[in-house]
């Protein structure tokens, strides 16, 4: 799928973005995973230091979505690993924003998906299933609800209510 430049988008949606319809992120995630860019509808996962919902969306396929993890912002635990990072490319993801942490960067690294997070920690989360999926989460300065579109690249990313024209 082809990517938007984010700065590109932001030139030509200032009328979306004064009205809320495009929407920027605080600039506070890391880059992580061999995808710089990428975009796609957005599944949202609201949790708190517990994965096991994690892995059970990376479980269905991705079909070219970015899974989008309010972690309630977090730096005690990972809540995404090498593993699910496999699991996502593997399940056709093709991105992952996390409001929390991540490890087995190295890992995440290698995997062909593009991965934004607010830093790495290497003790893993709890295993209680605890949270809810497809819920607007607040993430970033910024409102996302599932189903909404996500852009991403060096530069930032952007949400925008609807899939913005290539």
């Amino acid at each position: 799928m082809a990517s938007l430049a984010t700065a590109d988008i932001c030139d030509s949606n200032s009328t979306h973005l004064a009205n809320g319809d495009v929407r920027c992120l605080q600039p506070i995630f890391q880059i992580y995973g061999q995808r710089r860019a990428f975009s796609g509808p957005i599944v949202t996962l609201k949790i708190f230091e517990d994965n096991v919902l994690v892995r059970e969306i990376l479980e269905t396929r991705g079909d070219g979505r970015v899974l989008v993890i309010d972690g309630g912002g977090s730096m005690r635990c990972a809540l995404l690993g090498g593993n699910l990072g496999l699991l996502a490319q593997n399940m056709g993801w093709v991105g992952i924003v996390v409001n929390g942490c991540v490890r087995d960067v190295d890992e995440i690294n290698a995997c062909d998906i593009g991965v934004r997070a607010l830093a790495s920690h290497p003790q893993k989360s709890n295993k209680k299933g605890v949270g809810e999926k497809r819920v607007p989460v607040y993430v970033a300065g910024t409102l996302i609800r599932d189903g909404e579109w996500l852009y991403a690249d060096n530069d930032g990313i952007l949400v925008s209510k609807t899939e913005l024209p290539i």
